[in-house]
């Protein structure tokens, strides 16, 4: 092929704005990497009152999707609409009709990805998704290239720059969650409704992805026990620290020794000396263990116009190398086949074990500290630390109890909780955050 590759835009949002500007500005570059050029042949907006792109020509601006689904000389179509549909029917149509997809739409992967991947594998065309997961890190290509002589055995990570950016300001600030969260919204970092984000729906969709590529496993995101970070308080910032901890949104993925899988999300406390506690702001990090590799970790921008942008056109330069070569599927799109994908088990969040920190409000009264601990003690929960907020000066005024455990299973701690907060004297509902276990170097390893 030495003619351009034709794409068709669907999407002129900030994404998609980026994605002009990096074809534009690099359009020389990737031209002698591809061998031919890209030709922006449609851009599809929605909003008729946003001005026009001074990158697209006016002529090739549409308001209508049939006009890339329906014309035969684009080659891939650019999906970053978001959402489940229309975008879903829009990904189907265009691989139905023979037509490339690349697509940032995260929710649309996680929740159908398997039934599209399986379309594009029987018409013989790709679906790349590069920007799905943490925006400008190429997280996908290395574990669907680069790890594919390795097994993964766990992978962690931050995958949510909103969540980040809010547990961040909390820490650095003294902020409570809502006023956070206000500072986030304002800087464009959060959603006017930011349910999907700091409840960890959107973590949980990234998590199904990156966990399928990695274990080979046929998954929903249904499956990844997931907590949000609206429970987390300015007290449990400070407590965590004053123990060396750090409080983070992680994503997390393991096999256990049982050979099922561990999927969750869920505010974490990680030592304040490992590179993951050093993460702020609105910044990724993804840490990929390997059985012979070991951990590598990838780091970046998750989100924002440009690195999303970057993702997506580096996969457009991926199919349209795939095209000149007259190729596809030459690397599979999940780092496996669909037939090779397995349904693999996935544990119940009640059988994972760790440490927690437990945060208890009570009344100030005789006997009640030795009646939480015989509660947890009922339930083979043991204390390792505790620390106890001085007397209160007014008797009806609750005070903090903080402790650390030991490793405990999941369902007995809950067992134990719903327990304790039935106790007089208890008169809040327990804080209960994990205690995540992570092997990557202190910050002051690094060269």
């Amino acid at each position: 092929m030495t003619r351009a590759i034709r794409i068709g835009l669907l999407g002129r949002g900030v994404v998609g704005e980026g994605i002009l500007r990096l074809l534009a500005d690099h359009e020389a570059s990737i031209a002698r990497r591809l061998g031919c050029p890209i030709e922006v042949r449609r851009v599809v907006g929605r909003d008729r009152s946003k001005a026009p792109s001074p990158r697209v020509d006016p002529a090739r601006l549409s308001f209508d999707p049939e006009d890339v689904l329906a014309d035969e000389a684009i080659d891939i179509v650019v999906e970053v609409i978001g959402g489940l549909e229309p975008a879903g029917d829009y990904v189907r149509r265009a691989l139905e009709a023979g037509k490339s997809v690349v697509t940032a739409n995260k929710a649309l992967l996680a929740e159908r990805g398997h039934e599209l991947i399986e379309l594009s594998e029987e018409r013989g065309v790709d679906l790349y998704f590069e920007a799905a997961v943490a925006g400008g890190i190429p997280v996908i290509r290395v574990l669907r290239e680069a790890l594919a002589s390795d097994t993964v055995t766990r992978l962690y990570g931050i995958v949510n720059g909103t969540s980040n950016y809010i547990l961040s300001r909390m820490r650095e600030e003294g902020l409570d969650f809502d006023e956070a969260l206000r500072q986030a919204q304002a800087k464009g970092y959060a959603e006017a409704d930011p349910t999907l984000d700091v409840g960890g729906g959107d973590a949980a969709h990234k998590l199904t992805i990156l966990a399928t590529l990695a274990f080979g496993a046929k998954l929903a995101p249904d499956a990844v026990a997931t907590e949000g970070i609206a429970q987390v308080g300015a007290i449990d910032i400070a407590m965590a620290e004053r123990f060396g901890y750090v409080i983070k949104p992680l994503a997390v993925a393991e096999e256990r020794r049982d050979g099922a899988l561990s999927l969750r999300v869920h505010p974490a406390l990680v030592e304040a000396g490992s590179v993951l506690a050093s993460v702020s702001g609105a910044l990724n990090v993804v840490v990929l263990h390997g059985a012979m590799n070991g951990p590598c970790m990838l780091s970046g921008y998750g989100a924002g116009a440009l690195p999303t942008a970057m993702s997506v056109v580096s996969d457009i330069v991926d199919v349209g190398r795939n095209l000149v070569m007259g190729a596809s599927g030459r690397v599979p799109q999940r780092a496996w086949r669909s037939e090779h994908l397995e349904a693999r088990r996935v544990a119940a969040s009640g059988q994972h074990e760790c440490r927690w920190y437990l945060r208890f409000s009570v009344l100030d009264r005789p006997g009640i500290l030795a009646r939480i601990s015989g509660v947890l003690g009922a339930f083979d929960v043991s204390i390792e630390q505790m620390v106890q907020q001085g007397r209160a000066r007014d008797s009806d005024a609750a005070v903090q109890i903080v402790m650390l455990t030991h490793e405990a299973r999941e369902a007995n701690l809950t067992a134990a909780l719903r327990e304790i907060e039935l106790l007089s004297g208890v008169v809040e509902p327990v804080r209960a955050l994990r205690i995540e276990r992570v092997e990557d170097q202190p910050a002051d390893e690094l060269g």
